[in-house]
């Protein structure tokens, strides 16, 4: 088995987390970010401290961690006609889903993926979609991926795995799994250095991390962290 992954990295808390899982499973891990005009485009610098941090603070994972890359997507941004590439309100949309849902962000994101996977020599693709305390994105469901990874490999004649350790799991059991991979250090990393706010905030500061407290992203992750804490508690 080829023990090469490519982590779809954000540098916010699920592709962080998701790439200590990969770290603790393969033995090459590469990065990728996408540049799509998103609001919160304070992200990309965000992840460029997370992976400093992970390389210093786990040097067990240090000599795994390869090839970082920032894909330009602006052209995603320009169709989006969206809350979370323009400065809108947020709010429900007359399908239902929240207006920050990016049409098929996350099919281009796995198939543009798969193509640098494709030339890098990379057999699996990790990303962080939910289907438990998510936005109700559809482009987020396991029957979704499970679709696209069929499809890409027949139009790529290859063999290539997604993998969604997140994918039935909330945001409690995420921070669990982040102590389980990484113990407090990675916990001190996903509150201190990761970016989930959807308008971009990191001048408030909270228990959970920086946000504006207030849209769904950031509302997900301080219940997720609150039942985190209130279970350590018990």
């Amino acid at each position: 088995m080829n023990k090469k992954a490519l982590v779809l990295f954000s540098g916010g808390q699920d592709s962080t987390v998701c790439l200590a899982w990969a770290l603790s499973k393969f033995a090459h891990v590469e990065t990728i970010g996408f540049d799509y005009g998103q609001r919160h485009r304070i992200e990309l610098e965000c992840r460029l401290t997370v992976l400093e941090r992970m390389r210093e603070q786990f040097p067990e994972w240090s000599h795994k961690l390869g090839e970082d890359r920032v894909i330009d997507l602006s052209w995603l941004g320009q169709i989006s006609d969206c809350a979370l590439t323009e400065e809108r309100e947020i709010e429900l949309n007359e399908t239902g889903l929240p207006n920050t849902f990016v049409p098929g962000r996350n099919l281009v994101f796995f198939l543009i993926s798969s193509a640098v996977a494709y030339r890098r020599g990379l057999s699996t693709l990790v990303g962080g979609m939910c289907q438990t305390d998510f936005s109700g994105y559809p482009d987020c469901r396991e029957d979704t991926l499970k679709a696209l990874q069929v499809a890409t490999n027949l139009g790529m004649a290859s063999t290539f795995r997604f993998e969604t350790p997140l994918m039935w799991i909330d945001k409690t059991e995420t921070f669990q799994l982040g102590e389980q991979l990484g113990g407090k250090k990675l916990l001190e990393i996903i509150l201190r250095d990761t970016h989930t706010c959807y308008t971009g905030d990191r001048t408030h500061e909270h228990d959970w991390g920086f946000g504006c407290g207030e849209c769904p992203a950031c509302d997900l992750r301080k219940r997720g962290w609150k039942n985190y804490i209130s279970q350590q508690n018990q």
